[in-house]
């Protein structure tokens, strides 16, 4: 039986809205990864089955197929193709669950999944200014006329008991374990330098070394006037790109390649599209029994930071050790460029496995619909 391997995995630091990226244009931002990825690889692009990529906004410089015209600014023969796919938040972390699969049944012998997300270019929201786009079946059936992820988490908040003194004290636990992770060199490996019109970035721009309890206390609710969450214990809005090489063990080997890790199990879940934000439990619950594991086995927890409410909820259900939990720091600290996240976070927590001996790591993302992907790699020689 076929497996799928993962053998390089890079990404883009991450910038911050309106900062150092905003004046690189999203294909080109893309096409650095690409480039990068084969070059660390040593594998020629014409080897290259496919690039799946995901981006969410796909609109002006975002539309019109970002996957395919990335692999052209790479310079990549015109023989490699490309799709760019939506699965909200975790776009790219499904762009690599269709790349395992196409790798495991034989389709595709080598490729690449991804994702990218100027959002300094195009704004979250830009789609709607053109549309409407629940329907009126869907507005009827729920009984409403929009779905908002920051009164989700407001919601989780208050199902789960979370207090806005535990919302920010996670908030300020991402910012510290980035910026030590960052100042470890954890990150230098990973990272993709991008230079654009306004200089090279190098790292991950979002983190704010100075902030504090006090000044996350100091800030207002966003979506409530009596609310628990702010901008503070939320993701940032954010810029970057990610992208790693899939194949099997078989063909890792004719080809000399090292592989990082394996896909053990993956799987998507559907929940509350009101709640929004609470389907990484369900999936998280889905693919440990997929994986035939539990949640003391595995050794790392990404679980992407859209909202401080989010994660914490997570782990109360799942009883996860809280140490496992994001332990580079997460969106609230360096940002959420929403099409790459789950690429971002997979390249993340492989090195970190790798890095520290760590056999098994889950990854689990709220989507825009009350969806959730859920993924498990195992450390190859672990």
């Amino acid at each position: 039986m076929r497996d799928a391997v993962i053998v390089e995995a890079v990404r883009t630091p991450i910038g911050r809205r309106n900062g150092t990226l905003r004046g690189v244009h999203p294909v080109d931002l893309a096409s650095d990864v690409l480039r990068t990825l084969t070059e660390r690889a040593q594998v020629a692009p014409e080897l290259i089955d496919d690039v799946i990529f995901g981006c969410v906004t796909q609109i002006g410089d975002q539309s019109t197929n970002v996957a395919r015209l990335a692999v052209l600014a790479a310079g990549w023969p015109e023989s490699v193709p490309g799709v760019t796919l939506d699965r909200a938040c975790g776009s790219s972390q499904q762009a690599l669950h269709f790349a395992a699969a196409g790798v495991m049944a034989g389709q595709y012998d080598l490729v690449v999944a991804g994702g990218v997300e100027s959002m300094s270019r195009v704004p979250l929201g830009s789609a709607r200014a053109v549309g409407e786009p629940f329907g009126p079946r869907v507005r009827a059936r729920y009984q409403r006329d929009s779905f908002s992820q920051g009164l989700g988490a407001e919601e989780i908040a208050h199902r789960w008991g979370l207090s806005r003194t535990r919302l920010d004290e996670f908030a300020l636990e991402s910012h510290h374990r980035a910026m030590a992770a960052a100042d470890s060199g954890a990150f230098d490996a990973q990272l993709v330098p991008v230079e654009g019109p306004d200089g090279v970035l190098t790292a991950d721009e979002g983190v704010r070394r100075e902030t504090t309890l006090e000044k996350l206390g100091a800030l207002k609710p966003a979506f409530r006037e009596d609310g628990v969450i702010h901008a503070g214990n939320s993701s940032q809005i954010s810029d970057g790109s990610a992208a790693l090489l899939i194949t099997t063990s078989e063909r890792a080997a004719e080809l000399g390649l090292r592989p990082l890790a394996r896909f053990h199990a993956g799987t998507v879940a559907g929940d509350d599209p009101v709640i929004m934000l609470t389907a990484p439990i369900p999936a998280t619950e889905k693919v440990l029994k997929r994986a035939g594991l539990t949640i003391a086995d595995i050794g790392v927890y990404e679980v992407n930071e859209a909202f401080a409410s989010v994660p914490l909820a997570w782990e109360i259900e799942t009883g996860a050790d809280h140490a496992r939990l994001n332990p580079l720091g997460g969106a609230i600290a360096v940002g959420h460029p929403l099409g790459a996240s789950g690429a971002i976070l997979m390249t993340r927590m492989i090195h970190h496995m790798r890095d520290h001996g760590v056999r098994y790591g889950l990854q689990t993302m709220c989507e825009a619909g009350g969806m959730a992907n859920a993924t498990v790699i195992e450390l190859i020689d672990a």
